[in-house]
């Protein structure tokens, strides 16, 4: 299957728009809190969790979804809120607690939330999984084709949220997807010591009107191409679908993560197999110049660049502001 150039260029600008949006971000929450790591000082507040390396998992699905579709996202949210279409500026207010964010400065980085593009991010691990099944029931009950994608870690397999979830989809024939991004890591504990499988998408078969897919080596055209077989059996009305993509973390866990549990050489030999040189590589072979790979990357930058600027010149919420749109 050939995947459209637009589709490329596509994937692969917001690949970049999405690995420059974290390097500033890593930059501006180092901000206050050297020599001594505080999570608390300095412009961003809270713990950081980035996902430089996991862009393919984000781009490959998102080509294939429209406005009306829902995604919802863990704890590492910058690429799937990117590729969904998440408002830059008011998601960069927003993680710096600004009052012009999505959620006026009372949710961060963790709890992002877009009803314009229908994207949410619960924070704690397999949230997200019901609440793309509760998408996905609607969409069916309302006789749309619509589609909900689950983003979540390959940790949160493990989760009940995800069984039990995933049971009432096969069970009603819900246009879900789970997209399982399996970076090897759940915190500090490898996948080979905590899941008594090889690949999650295996745990299709435990489900009836359930496919399962694997993506090697955090390939993104692989990724595009199962995921269009996924999207489509969803708007078909066939079924949920498991995704699995292996990938890399080229960060910690979190920022100031002291990554011991690592191999030394560990992170060098991921930073070889960059997806976004692969795919720029990829686009050479297909004949796009040099100056227009250099115009996308330009265009993505400059946007990551007005998002950061809105954010660091916009206000903090008063005081008194604290409870105004807090429903309890």
């Amino acid at each position: 299957m050939s995947i459209p150039k637009e589709k490329l260029l596509w994937m692969y600008e917001t690949m970049v728009k999405s690995r420059y949006y974290e390097e500033l971000l890593v930059e501006a929450y180092a901000e206050g809190k050297k020599p001594v790591f505080n999570i608390g000082a300095g412009p961003i507040p809270g713990e950081m969790h980035l996902s430089n390396g996991q862009e393919p998992a984000a781009v490959g699905i998102c080509a294939h979804l429209t406005k009306d579709d829902t995604v919802t996202s863990p704890h590492r949210p910058h690429h799937h809120a990117i590729a969904k279409g998440v408002d830059l500026k008011k998601m960069t207010a927003e993680i710096f607690g600004k009052v012009t964010g999505l959620g006026k400065g009372k949710g961060g980085h963790m709890h992002l939330f877009d009803p314009e593009v229908k994207f949410s991010c619960g924070g704690i691990v397999g949230a997200g999984i019901p609440h793309a099944s509760g998408a996905a029931l609607a969409a069916k009950q309302k006789g749309k084709d619509w589609v909900a994608v689950a983003f979540i870690g390959e940790g949160a397999a493990n989760a009940g949220a995800f069984h039990e979830t995933l049971n009432m989809a096969a069970l009603w024939k819900l246009p879900l997807i789970v997209v399982v991004e399996n970076n090897d890591w759940g915190i500090s504990v490898p996948k080979s010591a905590s899941t008594a499988i090889s690949s999650n998408d295996k745990r299709a078969a435990g489900y009836e009107n359930t496919a399962g897919y694997y993506v090697e080596d955090n390939d993104p055209l692989e990724m595009y191409r199962v995921s269009q077989q996924a999207v489509e059996r969803a708007r078909r009305g066939e079924g949920p679908s498991i995704i699995e993509i292996e990938t890399y973390r080229f960060l910690g866990h979190f920022q100031g993560d002291p990554e011991l549990y690592r191999e030394k050489d560990e992170v060098p030999g991921l930073l070889q197999k960059d997806p976004i040189n692969r795919l720029k590589e990829q686009l050479f072979r297909d004949g796009v110049s040099s100056e227009e790979i250099e115009q996308l990357e330009n265009k993505a930058k400059g946007e990551v660049d007005t998002a950061f600027q809105f954010a660091r010149e916009s206000s903090y919420p008063l005081p008194e502001a604290a409870l105004e749109d807090v429903f309890c």
